[in-house]
């Protein structure tokens, strides 16, 4: 595969658990030159997956970015991409359009401590990493939480006092890129008429959140103020009693830090098992290990509520998407998370479901139930490419 190639564009995905990559040609439809990912999960060495096939690859380095950065220049000799688009967890005010990267965007994004903050260093190191690295390329930031602009007040306010409202405090969202995606991809597979209705994408992963979508635009969504809100996941704990943190700082003394660290990363998937945040895992031990099994359960069971709790937003429902690495995968959640929302209108088709079709919903049901990939590169790649003349 070791080739040189012009005129491409760069999309960097770094999330929770993988740092996601695709190499695009600047042309109409965005032909895919290379897509992968680095699993920066664990401890351990660094492996780089390509979709599509062929044997991972181990880096040498536990620098992701570095790992990226070698391993294009081993196939991609002399690579100079037109743009790198970035993907940006912030809650930064100012910031929710996709934008061309300046020295004043960097400064602001890292001045920033925010409830998103476990995501914004690593983004803003590897955005000053590429930009070094790829000098002539256009650098466009694409903002997680753009989407979700289109909240209505009852939607993104918290009841709170008006004094910590001013001070910015608020539902923001998060898997915006996603969402942007899947309507737009909605519409080229279903049409215009299915995009504009009543939707509510399950974007279930290593970080899972549920959106009420309506005419295109986001009326609701899980996540919230950071995200670490919403329903339970991997590692995130997802909505909790504000007075656990009272209580856990009353028995054990734990701080503000200790907190913050337990929701987001000790949490969910692994808290409750004790084992394991992999779903994959889980579901192959759950019929030996009752705590895998209690995991899948109540996962499962948060985001059923969570899609009954969209619909009602925007009252009513015409299609749910399934959508992230589980939601695309693994059958048995959608099964068992479709299994109480007979009263929406959800019925599946198990032979569907479990040969994951693009549509698994029964013939006669109501609502269309969809799998649909996730690819916030591509959508971060359009961004881009709106950019670039």
């Amino acid at each position: 595969m070791s080739r040189a190639i012009d005129n491409l564009i760069l999309a960097i995905n770094a999330g929770s658990s993988s740092l996601k990559f695709s190499l695009y040609r600047h042309a109409a439809g965005l032909a895919a030159v290379a897509e992968g990912a680095i699993d920066t999960s664990g401890s351990g060495q660094l492996t780089l997956t390509l979709r599509g096939g062929g044997a991972p690859e181990t880096g040498a380095t536990s620098c992701a970015v570095t790992f990226l950065t070698g391993w294009l220049d081993a196939h991609f000799p002399a690579i100079a991409p037109r743009a790198v688009s970035h993907r940006v967890v912030s809650t930064h005010p100012d910031f929710a359009a996709p934008a061309i990267v300046t020295a004043g965007m960097l400064a602001s994004l890292r001045a920033t401590s925010d409830s998103a903050s476990d995501h914004l260093p690593l983004q803003t190191a590897l955005i000053e990493t590429l930009q070094r690295r790829y000098p002539s390329a256009l650098h466009v930031a694409c903002f997680d939480s753009g989407f979700h602009a289109t909240m209505p007040a009852a939607a993104s306010m918290l009841p709170i006092p008006r004094r910590l409202q001013a001070l910015g405090l608020k539902r923001h969202g998060f898997h915006g890129i996603s969402c942007d995606y899947v309507v737009g991809e909605l519409a080229r597979v279903a049409g215009h008429k299915a995009a504009q209705g009543k939707l509510v994408v399950a974007h279930l992963g290593s970080g899972s959140s549920i959106t009420a979508i309506e005419q295109g635009r986001s009326r609701d969504t899980t996540m919230g103020l950071s995200p670490a809100g919403g329903i339970m996941m991997a590692r995130r704990s997802g909505d909790l009693d504000p007075a656990l943190a009272w209580e856990l700082a009353r028995r054990e003394g734990m701080d503000a830090d200790a907190f913050h660290h337990l929701v987001n990363h000790e949490s969910g998937l692994l808290g409750v098992s004790g084992t394991s945040a992999d779903m994959r895992t889980l579901l192959d031990r759950q019929a030996t290990d009752a705590h895998a099994a209690e995991a899948v359960t109540l996962f499962c069971y948060h985001a059923r509520k969570a899609i009954c709790a969209m619909a009602g937003a925007i009252d009513g429902l015409d299609t749910l998407v399934f959508t992230g690495g589980i939601g695309e995968h693994a059958a048995p959640v959608r099964e068992q998370v479709c299994a109480g929302l007979s009263h929406l209108g959800v019925v599946l088709d198990p032979a569907r479901n479990a040969a994951h079709a693009a549509v698994i919903s029964a013939p006669a049901a109501r609502v269309r139930v969809r799998v649909m990939p996730a690819d916030e590169q591509r959508m971060l790649a359009t961004y881009a490419q709106a950019h670039l003349t």
